[in-house]
């Protein structure tokens, strides 16, 4: 049984750091899905965009990095504890459905690692650290922070509901772009819910994909997923999604910065996008993993384009 528990679970990135950690850890290092680091980057890179932003336009003039990396640094740390945080909850919820589906019946929980009021204990432990971070913002920023628990709270029962659990992760996932907004200017602008609109895209685009994974699974299980609504359309859908993501954070950028030279900066990202859709294939769960995986490199590429923008002379002062 203890060979069992502590092998590598079907969804993981085939062998990390976490297997060379002292056993009794590692069913907590895998609940909080530190052997999958892409979650992590995808919450984080939305964190860094609304920094960015929010940055530039509080300081009126370009991003000085060198003056944010406390900023930086705090919301990487909260990224990995709060996405840990997130899983762990998630986890308890989906237990009975983790146990039916081949990729996630090795995950703690279900396999029997961890007991469910184990897991309650080290979830209360993620969110203490993360509320301790939370409390270095501003007093604006905290309260858009605590905001975000209820999304976190209702989105395990989001795939029993509807359709589209993908579109209740994106307003989720990148909650962090209105947080390193308030974070930085102490406010929200409409540049930056533009922004939060176009990550949202984003992930429906990227989370349609990994839910290809699972379709099969699912429809065994009665999960609803986007991936099962779409069916043989998929790709077209998730080409729409990505197109939104770009205009979105392209406007974003464009007049949050106030330079339209930020749209061409963001062509890279466009042309991942279209590289991921061409790539696709709906019926093969490998590729569809590889690429939701690759949405990492999507992000920097977003952030890179945001940051050089933010050194281009602005043509106002004022944001919008």
């Amino acid at each position: 049984m203890a060979e069992e528990t502590q092998a590598i679970p079907a969804d993981a990135a085939g062998r990390t750091w976490v297997e060379g950690a002292p056993s009794v850890w590692q069913p907590y290092l895998r609940l909080a899905r530190l052997d999958r680091p892409i979650g992590t980057w995808l919450l984080y890179w939305p964190c860094v965009f609304g920094l960015s932003l929010g940055a530039a336009q509080h300081h009126r003039g370009y991003l000085h990095v060198a003056t944010d990396w406390a900023l930086l640094v705090l919301f990487g740390i909260g990224a990995i504890v709060m996405r840990g945080a997130g899983c762990t909850y998630n986890d308890i919820m989906d237990r009975d459905i983790d146990a039916r589906v081949a990729r996630t019946r090795g995950r703690p929980i279900p396999s029997g690692a961890v007991s469910v009021r184990q897991a309650w204990v080290f979830a209360a432990a993620q969110c203490a650290v993360g509320f301790v971070i939370l409390l270095c913002l501003n007093r604006f920023a905290v309260l858009i922070g605590a905001a975000s628990l209820v999304l976190i709270a209702i989105y395990p029962f989001m795939k029993r509901l509807t359709w589209w659990p993908q579109a209740w992760l994106g307003l989720t996932f990148n909650w962090g772009a209105l947080l390193g907004f308030a974070a930085q200017a102490g406010r929200i602008t409409a540049a930056d819910l533009v922004l939060y609109a176009g990550c949202f895209f984003w992930t429906l685009g990227y989370d349609t994909i990994y839910a290809l994974q699972d379709a099969e699974d699912d429809a065994l299980a009665g999960v609803k997923s986007t991936a099962r609504l779409f069916g043989t359309h998929a790709r077209t859908w998730i080409f729409l999604f990505y197109l939104m993501a770009y205009a979105l954070i392209a406007a974003a950028a464009v007049f949050g910065l106030r330079t339209p030279f930020a749209a061409f900066l963001l062509l890279p990202a466009l042309a991942h996008f279209i590289w991921q859709v061409r790539r696709l294939d709906i019926e093969s769960p490998e590729t569809a993993l590889q690429l939701f995986r690759a949405n990492r490199d999507a992000g920097a590429l977003i952030a890179l384009a945001v940051a050089i923008a933010s050194w281009i002379p602005q043509a106002g002062a004022t944001g919008v």
